[in-house]
């Protein structure tokens, strides 16, 4: 849930920061500060916000997710041609077309690749948030097996974290390929 809210949230401001010059203004500054904080180390203030229930691991999982789709998304967007927009221009293609059908797929390349990196990140953030006061999960078996000494355990859990990670990543690159295809017939 919260790497759905992240990627939601990301590419919706990646989307109005990068089709729009006040959109830039308003949203590209916040986004870069809270890139240069590490979302991790807001844990604490997000504990005696949220408390430590569900809405505090998905808070903070979204907002770990939501700046790689906002960085690559934005720069997919910003990196468009714009000889492009001229050619578009020319013919009498519409903002509207123009966005839908070159922006947008344009971009596409660079949200999966902040798709990947929000995937593998959201895993790391649920690694920790397991592990604040958590009764079940993979992070609260690595936390208990620290207490007994039970490095086998954790190197399980860790080797289980590692493969969700590596299948996560897998099933991007195929989406990736899937709905990129469009770009091998161009490079033919």
């Amino acid at each position: 849930l919260g790497l759905a809210f992240g990627v939601l949230g990301g590419t919706v401001l990646a989307v109005l920061s990068g089709l729009s010059r006040i959109g830039e203004a308003l949203f590209d500054g916040p986004i870069q500060i809270k890139r240069s904080i590490p979302t991790l180390a807001l844990i604490p203030l997000f504990i005696a916000w949220f408390g430590i229930g569900e809405q505090m691991k998905i808070v903070t999982i979204a907002l770990i997710s939501l700046v790689p789709i906002y960085v690559h998304t934005h720069n997919g967007l910003r990196s468009i041609d714009g000889r492009y927009a001229e050619l578009a221009e020319t013919i009498g293609i519409g903002r509207g077309e123009f966005v839908r059908h070159v922006v947008l797929p344009g971009a596409l390349p660079g949200f999966l690749l902040g798709m990947r990196f929000a995937v593998t990140s959201s895993l790391l953030g649920l690694v920790v948030v397991e592990q604040y006061n958590a009764v079940s999960g993979i992070g609260h078996m690595i936390t208990l097996a620290e207490q007994y000494g039970q490095t086998d355990i954790i190197v399980v859990g860790l080797v289980i974290y590692g493969i969700f990670g590596y299948l996560a990543d897998t099933a991007v690159r195929a989406t990736g390929r899937k709905v990129l295809a469009w770009r091998r017939t161009l490079e033919d």
